[in-house]
């Protein structure tokens, strides 16, 4: 019964529905071949070119399809499939976004159409054409509009200077589930989040009536036109001025439609090649017990551990917004625990206290290649099977995801034939224990090769910007699509393998600072805060922190279990510690980072490792050795960090 329950679910995921409803009917349409195809109640067609174009482009009717065919005669006469299906009067919801995918998966992997398509959209298919287009600009050649409605607020709320329609307005407050208040709140119209679509250079036309009352252009296709050109986006307005205006200057005669058509066949012909997502995804064990926990038990925690490029506004709020729009009836909680420059190592020790001492998770995303850069491999190891060890003993119905993502000197290895060290060690790890595994690195790596983006253009420093958010995005979106469609079993409890390295951090945790024996010198300030004006990261300041500047200051820490280590806040004053663990001898450490000129750095650093499994001790005092570019001797310890068996 379970799995029946789940396969009616994954009709909107798979394209195993068209396999048995794939040709109802076919008929003729302007002399052309039209195959009609029933999805779930829903209407759909495509119409057949009678020459193909090589590529098999494409043009997408969001809706009104019998409304100024001549654009879509042109195309189809050139060599352009045409293509619709029936959502009408859910105005571009999620819902009837989801039965969108569905059909692009179906044209594209079935009847490989190309894997762009340009939108076609008339009135109120505004709403549906840029619904669509924002969730994959990726997917997009360009977007041709006649009198679009960009804003719910004009058409058909009437809550400006539309008069709206009140049947229509009630009608799609009850499609997207809002009050009154909410959809006059919602932020999410075609003039919003644009963000995407123009750093893919989307090209978009619109034509319009001057004199439209219905969809005003002042607040509908003027409004964004401004935001889109602000952007960098590339869009051109057609007034249309002469013949006859019907629906009081809404609906009119298309005056040019050779040009207009021209405009789609320049933008999607030739076809360009585009790189397939799948090819740098594993799917590996699958997500079985998280597909479980949405659509049987409806009720779901996703956990994000990583760097800045988890902890940045993008990709993760994309996945987030995504499953909340797959499974509407699913109770999510996010648990956002991306801290800036942070890698392996010290996801390892915070893992228990960010995330698990929150309550079950039931997906977790890892994300730490970027800022493993410059830790050693058996670190790194021990770290990343740290994590998924110490995840699935808490809970072994949790799924884990792996991902490696992109930084300049991982291109530049695969520019030499190698392989970083960060990424086959993440594969190493994902490997052994099957798990799914996103290789974004590459991916940006081919990407930039085949001139989908550019590394100038699409990522800031190390941090990727509009276009490279989409594109992370989109590759774990079809990660977890590809989950869904091929890898379903009962779920199950984790039965662990044995470890790659029975030194892993597995049981890694905070050991509070209030553990430490404290000579004269030391002291624990409650709530630091720097005075000099730098920069901090959350959770680095206005913390508790253990605190002290002269040389000869020490401590001990007394502890148990197998590895220790010290998180540490480094300015532009830190200075050189030297510590030793039980009778061993005393090593320095310089504390003083490479950013010491801006911020006031959070930076883990490992003591002890690969201990015996019982009592020690941990000293630690300040140099009176100085780094020649710090302007002090300071050390500030913000956590112990321990792996106690």
């Amino acid at each position: 019964m379970l799995k029946t329950k789940y396969l009616i679910i994954l009709l909107l995921s798979t394209v195993a529905f068209f396999s048995a409803k794939a040709q109802d009917k076919t008929i003729l349409w302007k002399g052309f071949e039209k195959v009609q195809l029933k999805l779930e109640g829903h209407d759909a067609y495509y119409v057949k070119p009678a020459h193909p174009l090589p590529g098999n482009p494409w043009v997408w009717r969001t809706s009104f399809p019998d409304w100024h065919t001549d654009i879509d005669s042109i195309l189809l006469a050139k060599g352009f499939y045409v293509a619709f299906i029936n959502v009408d009067n859910q105005y571009g919801a999620p819902s009837a976004m989801n039965f969108y995918d569905v059909f692009y998966t179906y044209l594209t992997t079935q009847l490989a159409f190309a894997p762009k398509v340009a939108l076609e959209a008339v009135s109120r298919g505004g709403l549906y054409a840029y619904a669509w287009a924002k969730r994959n600009p990726d997917k997009i050649t360009c977007i041709y509009a006649e009198t679009p409605v960009c804003d719910i607020k004009s058409w058909p709320g009437g809550k400006l200077k539309s008069p709206g329609d009140a049947t229509s307005w009630a009608e799609l407050k009850k499609v997207y589930n809002f009050t009154e208040e909410q959809a006059v709140a919602f932020n999410d119209n075609p003039i919003d989040n644009l963000e995407g679509l123009a750093s893919f250079r989307v090209p978009i036309l619109h034509t319009i009536g001057l004199e439209d009352k219905l969809a005003p252009p002042a607040e509908n296709s003027d409004v964004l036109a401004k935001r889109y050109i602000a952007l960098g986006g590339p869009i051109s307005i057609h007034p249309v001025t002469q013949g006859p205006m019907e629906l009081q200057g809404h609906h009119f005669t298309v005056d040019r439609p050779a040009y207009y058509a021209q405009f789609i066949y320049n933008n999607s012909y030739p076809v360009q090649k585009v790189l397939p997502y799948t090819d740098y995804v594993k799917t590996a064990g699958g997500l079985n017990n998280f597909y479980y926990a949405v659509t049987v038990k409806k009720k779901a925690t996703v956990s994000f551990l990583g760097g800045s490029i988890t902890f940045n506004p993008g990709w993760r709020d994309k996945v987030c917004k995504y499953l909340k729009e797959t499974y509407p009836e699913t109770d999510f909680h996010f648990i956002a625990a991306g801290i800036p420059s942070l890698g392996s190592l010290p996801h390892a020790f915070r893992l228990q206290r960010d995330i698990l001492d929150s309550g079950k998770t039931d997906l977790l995303f890892v994300e730490a290649a970027v800022n493993d850069r410059g830790t050693d491999s058996t670190t790194q190891v021990r770290a990343l099977e740290g994590i998924v060890r110490h995840a699935k003993l808490s809970n072994p119905m949790m799924d884990v995801i792996m991902m490696a993502f992109v930084d300049p000197q991982k291109m530049e290895n695969y520019a030499k034939g190698k392989v970083s060290p960060e990424l086959l060690n993440h594969q190493l790890v994902a490997t052994h224990y099957n798990l799914p595994y996103v290789n974004l690195a590459l991916e940006v790596n081919d990407k930039i090769a085949n001139k989908e983006l550019t590394w100038a253009d699409d990522f800031k420093d190390i941090h990727p910007w509009y276009h490279g958010q989409e594109i992370y995005f989109e590759t774990i979106k079809a990660l977890l699509q590809a989950n869904i469609a091929a890898n379903y079993k009962q779920p199950f409890k984790a039965v662990l393998p044995k470890p790659i390295d029975k030194a892993n951090y597995n049981n890694g945790s905070y050991y509070n600072i209030t553990n430490a024996k404290l000579d004269k010198g030391w002291a624990i300030d409650p709530k630091w805060n720097p005075k000099d004006g730098l920069s901090t990261r959350p959770g680095f300041v206005d913390v508790p922190m253990l605190n002290a500047t002269e040389p000869g200051s020490q401590f001990t820490l007394p502890f148990k279990g197998t590895a220790v280590g010290i998180a540490v806040v480094a300015g532009p004053d830190a200075g050189i510690i030297s510590y030793a663990i039980d009778n061993g001898a005393y090593k320095e450490l310089d504390l003083l980072t490479e950013f010491y000129s801006w911020i006031h750095l959070g930076v883990y650093h490992l003591l002890g490792d690969n201990l015996s499994n019982g009592n020690h001790i941990l000293k630690v005092k300040i140099s009176d050795k100085k780094n020649t570019a710090s302007k002090g001797n300071a050390c500030r310890i913000v956590n112990f960090f321990v792996n106690n068996k």
